[in-house]
């Protein structure tokens, strides 16, 4: 079924300008590959920071938002793509459940897909 959107663990490996950090923040849409899907997805809400080798929740510092992630950096984020995609939840399906996030020809960050929202089927029924 067709993917509303998306929530997905997110690791930053990307390296910005001049080696600089490479910072996502929300509203960023870039291109998402996920098993030979080519879509583009936008970034509409980072939900928490996470440790990323065991993807236990961080504190904020006493924040409860943040606006952007860096490199090096792992978040829960919800996502909702440009056209139509499919996509699982990499527990129940790997291969549909895991992605790479590109921009500019070049990976910037990869993840994993960990809850999704379908869309409702419309439109006429085939006998």
């Amino acid at each position: 079924m067709k993917t509303e959107s998306f929530k997905a663990q997110i690791i930053i490996t990307g390296k910005g300008g001049k080696g600089g950090a490479f910072k996502i923040h929300e509203g960023y849409t870039p291109v998402l590959d996920c098993h030979t899907s080519h879509i583009a997805c936008k970034f509409t809400q980072f939900l928490e920071k996470a440790d990323k080798r065991t993807g236990k929740k961080v504190a904020n510092e006493g924040e409860n938002e943040f606006k952007h992630v860096e490199t090096g950096e792992s978040c829960l984020v919800l996502m909702k793509p440009s056209k139509d995609m499919v996509c699982e939840t990499f527990k129940d399906f790997p291969a549909l459940g895991r992605f790479a996030i590109r921009d500019m020809k070049m990976t910037v960050a990869v993840g994993v897909v960990t809850e999704v929202e379908k869309a409702e089927l419309t439109g006429k029924k085939k006998k």
